[in-house]
């Protein structure tokens, strides 16, 4: 199984994070020249980039965490390259598994890949889907800045002429932009929910399917989530609200490993949707 985990896929990957890495450098170089020429002074420009380091931390171990769910499949280099570029919890997930039922890999992430064609297939997916975004970026971005500048500035002069302001969208892109982003976001949870709760698998591979283990992480996940959110809001914790979804998931992840030991071994396999 080394095709999955070999050096040559290291040293590709290495190359890949060490170009994002020296990217991330560059431009902070730079920054800090231009906020120097600016006059800004350098507690502010060391507070900048404290909290940029800071805000990364939760999609961090939300990377982590996809990690952790696709390397039992897929292994190691292929989840690190795709979530450390341009790539999310949602999108890599889906994009696996869709490949995954497309080549006729059954199980889903829960079973390992064997066959190098079927894993060459999903890697292939996995990062040709995600690059339509910086080839449709070009051309939508500009625009759609431009759209945004115009309703803030419409805003502006509506206060100034004691306009009150609408709390509703003005409609157009942006307002199409507020609707659509959440629905999708929501569509997606709704997916991995119905299927934690129903979906339906092969009875002879544990794990393809709903069953008990899946309610439980489901379960854990959201109670926790919800928790964690409601503290952040009750004691005005705006530093953890950008952890509470990747604090959910490892600790449901962590649940799962502890109940499949402690469970007894016919509940912790049975699986209504197998």
């Amino acid at each position: 199984m080394d095709f999955k985990e070999s050096t040559g896929l290291y040293l590709i990957a290495s190359g890949v994070i060490i170009f994002v890495l020296a990217q991330s450098i560059f431009f902070l170089v730079k920054a800090l020249k231009q906020g120097k020429a600016l006059g800004i002074d350098k507690s502010k420009l060391r507070n900048a980039i404290t909290s940029s380091a800071l805000f990364t931390v939760p999609s961090a171990l939300s990377i982590l965490a996809t990690v952790i769910a696709l390397a039992p499949s897929l292994g190691l280099v292929i989840p690190w390259v795709r979530l450390s570029v341009i790539g999310n919890l949602m999108y890599e997930t889906t994009a696996a598994e869709n490949a995954m039922e497309g080549l006729g890999h059954v199980g889903g992430t829960a079973v390992e890949v064997t066959d190098p064609a079927v894993f060459a297939g999903i890697a292939w997916v996995m990062t040709l889907g995600i690059c339509f975004s910086l080839v449709i970026l070009p051309f939508v971005a500009k625009p759609l800045h431009k759209k945004m500048l115009s309703l803030g500035k419409k805003d502006e002069a509506k206060e100034e002429t004691g306009e009150k302001k609408e709390k509703k969208s003005d409609g157009g892109i942006a307002g199409f932009i507020d609707l659509l982003t959440p629905a999708v976001f929501i569509g997606l949870i709704g997916a991995f929910i119905a299927r934690a709760i129903a979906g339906a698998g092969k009875p002879e591979i544990f794990g393809d399917g709903a069953g008990v283990l899946s309610v439980i992480t489901l379960v854990v996940a959201v109670v926790v989530s919800l928790i964690f959110e409601v503290v952040a809001k009750k004691c005005k914790l705006t530093w953890l609200e950008p952890f509470v979804m990747p604090i959910g998931m490892i600790v449901a992840m962590v649940v799962a490993v502890i109940m499949y030991n402690v469970l007894p071994p016919e509940l912790a396999i049975m699986e209504w949707r197998g």
